[in-house]
């Protein structure tokens, strides 16, 4: 098991902010649909560590990507938001009870489950916030549902490559 500290926290931020700001900002579906892959280190950081230092990086995450998108806060809000109800979604997504979380013993629907939720959770704030409109409810919805489905592919592209379930 690899130890996280703070400055592989850091690092893994930094990796994230460019993987999507400079490759996957670039990749477009239909010319509408981005993948969005920098949540995965809100979704995977370790439950057992401190809850204030893993918002704080939470918002710093989401911050950096409104830096660079220009989009004045939006990720960072819905980056926090989506640490911060972690542990709700994925007791509701994986029907735990229990106060111990590992990604381990979940079985793959349970796992799958988590992260959809997960990132539909977080594109439904992103886009409702962005392009917030009650005559475009039925377009933000559908770019949610469609920029969840592909952001979801690359999610588990990662934490098969990173091996995140067997890891954490």
């Amino acid at each position: 098991m690899i130890s996280r500290t703070l400055l592989t926290d850091f690092l893994l931020i930094a990796f994230l902010v460019a993987l999507q700001v400079f490759v996957l900002n670039r990749i477009t579906v239909s010319s509408e649909y981005t993948p969005v892959l920098y949540p995965v280190f809100v979704m995977f950081y370790p439950f057992f560590r401190n809850r204030y230092q893993f918002l704080a990086l939470s918002f710093l995450l989401g911050l950096c990507i409104d830096a660079f998108l220009g989009t004045w806060g939006i990720n960072a809000f819905a980056t926090t938001a989506i640490a911060y109800f972690r542990t709700l979604i994925f007791r509701t997504s994986t029907d735990t009870t229990t106060d111990f979380f590992s990604f381990s013993s979940l079985q793959w629907p349970q796992f799958l489950l988590f992260i959809l939720t997960s990132i539909f959770f977080h594109q439904l704030l992103v886009q409702f916030i962005e392009f917030f409109k009650l005559s475009r409810i039925f377009d933000i919805l559908l770019n949610v549902l469609i920029s969840s489905i592909i952001s979801f592919i690359f999610i588990v592209l990662y934490a098969l490559i990173f091996k995140i379930k067997q890891r954490i």
